[in-house]
């Protein structure tokens, strides 16, 4: 095991609160913080993630760098950001090692935003989501290609092409 990594022997929690408001029409998904954005303490804050890229290039504005400005940045285009997971036991950031779910609860934002659409970052994030929050929330997901640097197969133009038909 790489000393980057650790395998919980407790449900690691997810601590980092949805970015949403009562505009919020879009909610876009993530399976669970990576390591990177648990220190960070906000959604994809790997350096390499392209999702604040892919954003900016979808609504032709400047890539975002605080917290502040991604947050602004979203709310202002109506939409929301979070996660599938409540806890799980993970390995460093690897989705495939994820066990143990407990998924998000989805009332709130439900009960305050009126969606129209919620969106997956990655195969996994929908598959989550189908499994676990699906039925409660009783919203179909789209699974769009994940900006991970891990998904290499996609180019940052490519991504933009894909998740413009979603997102604008």
């Amino acid at each position: 095991m790489k000393t980057n990594e650790i395998l919980s022997g407790e449900p690691v929690l997810h601590e980092i609160a949805p970015v949403y408001d009562k505009h919020s029409r879009i909610l876009i998904l993530g399976s669970f913080p990576s390591v990177k954005s648990r220190e960070s303490g906000f959604f994809y804050g790997h350096p390499q993630n392209r999702f604040w890229k892919v954003l900016s290039g979808i609504l032709e504005v400047p890539v975002p760098v605080t917290i502040d400005e991604k947050k602004e940045m979203l709310l202002e285009h109506r939409i929301g950001v979070w996660d599938v997971i409540a806890s799980c036991r993970i390995t460093g950031s690897s989705d495939s090692s994820i066990k143990d779910v407990v998924p998000n609860d989805f009332e709130k934002i439900l009960s305050t935003a009126k969606l129209e659409r919620i969106c997956a970052n990655g195969a996994t994030a929908w598959k989550l989501y189908e499994r676990y929050v699906k039925q409660s929330t009783g919203m179909d997901a789209v699974k769009l290609p994940s900006t991970s640097p891990a998904n290499a197969a996609w180019s940052l133009e490519r991504l933009i092409e894909c998740w413009k038909e979603y997102i604008k």
